[in-house]
């Protein structure tokens, strides 16, 4: 049976834990070449090892440009174009609106929105025609959550980049799509909490509202995010698939 992303060259931002390096398995599984970036070298380094072929880590914040630079750099380098990009690279902080400090919206901001901008923005040139970009972005968008007021906006600014994208990147046949997960059982979603104890409550309290009864598991927004970046979703274009177990379908 023939891979889905046979000979495919991919770039997964975020992509040492969480969704992305769930991806980075999937896709290699698939067929592709990844290159996966996140700021602790360390965590690069296990993934690189969790993965096990076909992948290069490149350390780097996607927030800063030179980090960016750099990680093109590499993929015109050693692999020359590009087929596929899913920015996964994110940050969230909870802050009531009062408490909302300049550096805490700058720094959301920064890497949610300007972060995943310049990464498409530094990929377009590598990318083939037919190529894919995947966006990861959060059902939070679509509700109004309390605390959640700078993150949620910078999701939904990639809602708009998407929309655009699909317009600009048309005559190069680049399809532009993205992808709102609900509660995932990650490293950035335990992150949010002072203590193991508050983050147990929390995702309790999530799934008790979601239809399905529970939080999701990378694995899951993985195999959703190949679907966006193979031929399966051939005819799907500017959309976002929200995958939150019907949380805020009801």
């Amino acid at each position: 049976m023939s891979k889905k992303l046979a000979n495919k060259i991919a770039v997964i931002t975020g992509g040492s834990s969480g969704i992305g390096l769930a991806t980075a398995k999937k896709f290699v599984e698939e067929g592709a070449y990844v290159f996966i970036t996140g700021r602790r070298q360390t965590e690069l380094d296990k993934a690189v090892k969790e993965i096990g072929s076909n992948v290069t880590a490149v350390q780097g914040d996607v927030s800063n440009l030179d980090d960016l630079d750099n990680l093109f750099n590499i993929i015109k380098k050693e692999k020359g174009t590009l087929d596929i990009v899913v920015t996964s690279a994110g940050f969230v902080e909870t802050a009531a609106t009062l408490q909302v400090t300049p550096e805490h919206f700058e720094k959301t901001f920064n890497i949610n929105a300007k972060g995943t901008f310049f990464t498409v923005q530094k990929a377009i040139p590598l990318l083939n025609d037919g190529g894919n970009i995947v966006v990861v972005s959060s059902n939070v968008q679509w509700k109004g959550f309390p605390q959640y007021a700078t993150y949620a906006a910078s999701k939904a600014a990639l809602r708009s980049f998407v929309r655009t994208w699909a317009s600009e990147l048309k005559d190069k046949q680049i399809r532009v799509n993205s992808i709102s997960p609900g509660p995932i059982e990650t490293p950035l979603m335990n992150g949010q909490f002072k203590s193991k104890e508050e983050a147990e409550q929390t995702k309790k309290y999530f799934a008790e509202l979601i239809p399905l009864g529970r939080i999701g598991n990378p694995e899951e927004i993985a195999t959703s995010i190949l679907f966006l970046a193979s031929s399966d979703s051939g005819y799907i274009n500017a959309v976002d698939l929200v995958a939150d177990g019907g949380y805020t379908q009801i």
